[in-house]
This record gives structure tokens, sequence and C-alpha cells, in this order.
């Protein structure tokens, strides 16, 4: 069953095969209650279609909680970076007038005094009053005129680095929250067709749990056995015909792996003439639209061409 035909034919005799898939199983990192199942065994699903999506009111809560902390902390950058606002620095500066003010009533009384104690009418006493009054107010006005100065101006680049990574810190927080929230819905990686799911709605959905298993077209593999002198006439992209029970017409295969370890004939595939008779693996892909006419499991008829 396994001998390739002559040299002379132009293909040899079919070969028992069957259809095997590898199948994409669908699972959330975190366990969760399984809110909603968006798809049934049978369905035929395209990429980023929902699958299922467990309970996430908390996750959302999170999000919401970084997206004002990240706005909060946006917020103290960009006042950093501006400086005080103009009704802050506007009341500093009403203060530097009232303060420029008393310094020149302070001036006038400071010559006053000066005069008076010259002529004998004032008292040294009331004439320290006024030079240390005058002082006070000199000391106010300068020291008024540099928070005006500084009002104008941002914050030192420490402070603005600090806020800066505050804000890094909240962007990053909330990327992960909305990645949890990500997380609680499940869309599909790839298309194909649903072959079971494993829970429904209510049910408790450990952790990296399969929720459903997808089986893309082109994830359909043929698997056959040849024998050692066949195996040797057989290359990995060479072409195969593959065929089945009702199917309109034969459908053709890539071999995509050639085992290099050799196997008895598995049971399915006894016959008095092969039996005991060592095997070599063979896989070959269909193309994914030639695919879909294959199911799992069923059994075909692989036809290998000789070599010219």
């Amino acid at each position: 069953m396994f001998l390739l035909a002559s040299c002379g034919s132009s293909a040899a005799p079919p070969i028992q095969g069957y259809v095997e898939g590898e199948y994409v199983r669908v699972a959330a990192p975190f366990g969760g209650t399984l809110q909603q199942l968006a798809v049934a065994r049978g369905d035929t699903v395209s990429v980023g279609a929902s699958v299922f999506s467990l309970e996430s009111a908390d996750e959302l809560a999170a999000r919401r909680q970084a997206q004002q902390q990240l706005a909060a902390a946006e917020a103290r950058l960009a006042n950093l970076r501006t400086g005080k606002r103009p009704p802050e620095i506007a009341t500093v500066s009403d203060q530097l007038k009232e303060a420029i003010a008393a310094l020149d009533l302070s001036k006038v009384s400071l010559k006053r005094q000066e005069e008076l104690t010259q002529s004998g009418a004032g008292t040294s006493a009331a004439l320290d009053d006024a030079r240390a009054q005058w002082k006070r107010d000199a000391s106010q006005t300068a020291s008024l005129k540099a928070a005006v100065l500084v009002a104008k101006l941002p914050a030192r680049a420490e402070e603005i680095d600090a806020a800066e990574a505050d804000a890094s810190a909240a962007r990053a927080s909330l990327e992960e929250a909305q990645w949890h929230v990500a997380q609680r819905a499940i869309p599909v990686a790839t298309a194909g067709l649903v072959h079971d799911t494993y829970y429904v709605v209510g049910d408790w959905v450990p952790a990296g749990s399969p929720v459903a298993s997808i089986l893309p077209p082109g994830n359909v593999k043929v698997r056959f056995y040849v024998s050692e002198t066949a195996l040797g006439r057989l290359t990995v992209g060479q072409s195969v015909q593959v065929t089945c029970d009702g199917c309109a017409a034969s459908v053709a295969a890539k071999i995509i792996f050639l085992s290099d370890r050799a196997e008895f004939t598995p049971p399915v595939l006894y016959s008095r003439s092969s039996r005991g008779s060592l095997v070599y693996l063979v896989e070959a892909k269909p193309t994914p639209r030639d695919a879909t006419q294959l199911h799992v499991g069923q059994p075909v008829d692989v036809t290998l061409a000789t070599s010219p």
C-alpha cells in the first residue's frame, strides 16, 4: 500500500491518510465570571471579532482612577512650566506698589526728623525710629520686586523634571489599566471555524483556561505515511493530490514536513502486506481556500506524483 509505482507510471497508487487540524485556543490571562459568549460551535469568525468577555467592574474603576491621576499630573506639570497665573502676579504687583508708597513716605519722614534733630527740635529716639522704618520699607520693597520677577518665571528645572516623571508614571499606569480592561474582552486573532466552546455565561473561568477553540483554514493539514523507499523520492514543497469521499474534486496540497524517524505502521493502516513494516510520517498542507473542503478526522487518499 505504501510503495510507489514504477518509474514508467505517471502517479503512485493512492495512500491512506487523514485530516488533522491545529486549533487556536482563545483564553484570557486572568480569571473571572463569563459575562458574554459571542460565538457558538460551528460559527465562522473573522479577525478581530469578539469571542467572549469577562466581568470587568474592577478593571474599569482602576482605569478611571488612572485617568484622573494622569490628568492631575499633567495639570501640575503645565502649571510649573508656565509660572504663576495672571491674578497671582497682579496681587504681588499690587503689594509692591503699596510697599513703594510706604517707602516714599518713610523717606519723607526720615528727612523731616533729620531736619528737626539738626535744629534741636527733634530727639535722637525719633530719628532712630524714622531710620528703622525707612530700612524696613526698603527691605519690603526689594523683597516684593524679587517676588514679582519670580512669579513670572516657570518653576526650577528640577521641579519640572520631577513633575514630568510623575506624569510619565501616571501615563504608564493608565496604559496598564487599559491593557487590563482589554484582557477582559478577548477578540480572535485569526479567522476560522469555531470548533467548540467550553463555558456558558455565568461560569467562573480560571486564568488561562480556553473558552473557545478555533480552527483557521491555514492550520488544516493532511497526514499520511510512506515507506522508506518512497520517502527518498519526496521533498518539502512537493505537490500531492488529496481526494476524499464526497469531495467534488481533488485538492492540491504541498508537503511541509518529512519525518526522519521510522515508525511501525499505525493500527488504523494495518494490512497483511504491510504488517510490521516501517513507515515515515509526512504532512502536507492545502491552501486555506481548499482546506475548507476538508474536515478534521476525515479519511483521505493521497496521490504522489513520481519523479521524472
